[in-house]
């Protein structure tokens, strides 16, 4: 009797030992299932341009990988965006060349340009050593004529900058000869560049995992014409369907200091057609475009938020060594910065503002002259924008 009663308890101890094991290996069998769930949402969740650097490198900790390698769906990306550049001119005499050679010119702002994941500025004249064929100037007075050493093409990669716009009334300062050295020491460098019809109109880059697009325009000879609208939504119409940004350069629009506000019709300077800057800005938005940066008048001019997209009209001179006139308002300019999201859109950005002097490249300056002077532009330009900026030059979107 005694061992039956054995035998039924054993039983009983065993159906209950099996029940258990059942009920362990069942909610492991969940937990697996919910970690690899949540590891596929933030494999999915992760940005390309962050793709790389979220793999663990072989020495991090089980803690480490963790805590370091999920990247949030809405994750910026920083553009920045400044105007016109001639670092010095050894034509008409190496005279023009700053002191250092050129090394310390952007050193006030180089933290800012490098810390960008994208970096655009526009290059005044041509990049070669020596020989080209000068352009002949009708008039000495309005006409003038760079020609940068190409070793100074190192002092846009030690300043951190992705990509130059070469669609300007300089680029071809000594012919054919002067842009094939250019082209050629920029790629050297690994400067990404564009704006010359028929041979460079494009660039396709790309940082960090995210593919970017480059385009220019401007109203001179061998250049993609910035007159030509249609021309450029079609340009820019090809490019959006390849990458992930794109971002358009203008050089356009009436000089100097009579000139800074946006007309919004055709303006004719010295008898050039200089395009209608604000119809082909939102021309090339509606193909497509995320950015644009424009440059050109010398001075600054307003900015505004169309369809999501951040649009500048011109950047002014931002490091333009010796031989370009400094006065008054053609002596300030700001750097762009934008945070844009992975399809182009604007999140934020702000206005860093710099002065410079004939001998001396951009410095920050204290009295926040170029934030003041696109604040009083935009609002009378563009009074119905959705940007809004403050006095410290923080740009956000109107709630």
């Amino acid at each position: 009797m005694l061992n039956k009663i054995q035998q039924k308890d054993f039983r009983i101890g065993s159906l209950f030992l099996i029940v258990i094991i059942t009920f362990v290996a069942t909610a492991y069998v969940r937990a697996v299932e919910k970690k690899v769930s949540n590891d596929r949402h933030r494999a999915l969740a992760l940005p390309s341009a962050d793709f790389d650097s979220a793999q663990p490198s072989a020495q991090a900790t089980e803690g480490e990988i963790g805590s370091s390698s999920e990247v949030l769906l809405d994750s910026t990306y920083t553009i920045v965006g400044v105007g016109d550049m001639m670092l010095g001119t050894n034509y008409p005499s190496a005279s023009y060349l700053p002191a250092n050679d050129g090394k310390n010119l952007l050193d006030d702002v180089r933290e800012t340009l490098k810390a960008a994941d994208v970096t655009f500025g526009n290059h005044e004249g041509a990049i070669i050593d020596k020989g080209g064929t000068p352009k002949t100037c009708r008039d000495p007075k309005v006409c003038y004529v760079f020609r940068s050493p190409e070793r100074y093409v190192n002092h846009f990669v030690d300043a951190g900058f992705d990509v130059l716009s070469l669609a300007n009334n300089h680029s071809g300062d000594f012919g054919a000869e002067g842009r094939k050295r250019a082209k050629a020491a920029l790629k050297e460098a690994g400067i990404a560049y564009a704006g010359l019809a028929g041979t460079d109109e494009t660039a396709i880059f790309e940082r960090n995992g995210v593919k970017y697009g480059f385009c220019a325009f401007a109203p001179n000879s061998g250049t993609c014409d910035v007159r030509n609208i249609a021309r450029a939504k079609t340009i820019v119409a090809a490019l959006e369907k390849e990458v992930d940004i794109v971002i358009v350069s203008f050089h356009g629009g009436a000089e100097g200091a009579v000139h800074q506000h946006v007309p919004k019709r055709t303006e004719t300077f010295h008898g050039e057609n200089r395009g209608d800057v604000w119809k082909f800005s939102r021309g090339v938005v509606d193909a497509g475009a995320d950015i644009v940066f424009g440059h050109g008048p010398h001075v600054t001019r307003a900015v505004e938020l169309y369809k999501d997209r951040f649009i500048a009209y011109s950047l002014g001179n931002f490091c333009t060594y010796g031989r370009f006139s400094l006065s008054g308002p053609a002596g300030i300019a700001p750097l762009i910065e934008l945070k844009v999201t992975k399809d182009g859109a604007f999140a934020s950005g702000r206005i860093v503002p710099t002065y410079q002097q004939k001998q001396h490249g951009p410095k920050i300056d204290a009295q926040k002259r170029a934030i003041h002077k696109i604040i009083e532009l935009t609002k009378a330009d563009f009074p119905d924008t959705p940007l809004s900026i403050d006095t410290e030059g923080n740009m956000k979107k109107k709630n």
